[in-house]
């Protein structure tokens, strides 16, 4: 039997680890991004952008059966947000209808933003969403949007993606940056790797038969505090000097579960963030 194909707007970091992912298990895969030379090798490339209206001229027009969704905003600003994910994705939909393709499943990749939590509390996909930041506030609109789409949709709400490239908190350690220790600054991570495997499963899933939700977290086993964290990488690189001028600074506080992912029989390959972070210490990347 034929492989479905997917179609992945927006192929960056996440998007290309997918789409190497799939194509190691023969999956047909289109990349729509503006720099198709950057794709990996494989992936048919569909030239485009998704902030402009005007649809790509190398568009495929053959039968389109998952679009995952996977842009990531270009500026951090409001107006950054809007474009990437709300306008981004209209466009997108609107490419669709004009060549009269309707697949099978969009993937809507999000955020754990869309959850304003802030003292610890555990969260899942049942948990309130109350963004306080324009982030959260924009990615829960663009939700809506895909799960009014007309097909069927999966919202997967990414935690904090580390990974090759993705180094800012490595880069803060090495430097002595201070964290609060009391009270604990609950984080969430998932590694790329992992983010890209959660995605290709759920597709995997689908086309086999198994009953989806419409929401997903994607995230390790380890909602850890953010001063475990620093204190483990410190041992791990060797850092002994403090810094008195800086310090790693982080809002909000929250312990997000992979219980339902699991439960379909997801596992992240990176368990915590010490196996994670000991990988891209050590050079290795599955």
């Amino acid at each position: 039997m034929s492989k479905a194909t997917v179609l992945i707007a927006g192929c960056g970091d996440v998007g290309s680890r997918l789409a190497r992912q799939l194509i190691a298990e023969q999956w047909p895969v289109f990349g729509l991004r503006r720099r198709v030379e950057l794709l990996p090798p494989g992936v048919a490339g569909v030239a485009g952008d998704l902030f402009q209206a005007a649809v790509p001229a190398s568009w495929p027009t053959t039968p389109i059966d998952y679009l995952v969704y996977c842009a990531a905003a270009t500026e951090h600003d409001e107006a950054g947000y809007q474009a990437a994910y709300i306008d981004g994705l209209k466009h997108v939909l609107s490419w669709l209808k004009q060549h009269g393709q309707q697949p099978r499943r969009i993937l809507f990749v999000s955020s754990s933003s869309v959850y304003g939590q802030q003292q610890g509390e555990w969260i899942d996909e049942a948990s309130a969403t109350e963004p306080v930041g324009y982030s959260g506030k924009i990615m829960l609109e663009a939700e809506q949007l895909a799960l009014a789409s007309g097909c069927a949709t999966s919202i997967v709400r990414l935690t904090g993606i580390y990974g090759p490239g993705r180094e800012w908190l490595l880069t803060q350690v090495r430097q002595g940056y201070r964290v609060a220790e009391e009270p604990p600054l609950y984080g969430n991570r998932i590694h790329a790797e992992d983010a890209a495997g959660l995605l290709a499963f759920l597709l995997k899933a689908d086309a086999s038969g198994q009953v989806l939700d419409d929401c997903y977290i994607g995230v390790d086993d380890d909602p850890a505090a953010l001063a475990d964290v620093v204190h483990w990488l410190r041992e791990y690189m060797g850092v002994t000097e403090w810094s008195d001028e800086a310090r790693v600074r982080r809002t909000g506080s929250k312990r997000c579960s992979n219980a339902r992912a699991r439960a379909l029989g997801w596992a992240p390959g990176y368990a915590s963030f010490r196996e994670g972070y000991a990988a891209i210490l050590e050079g290795r990347d599955r």
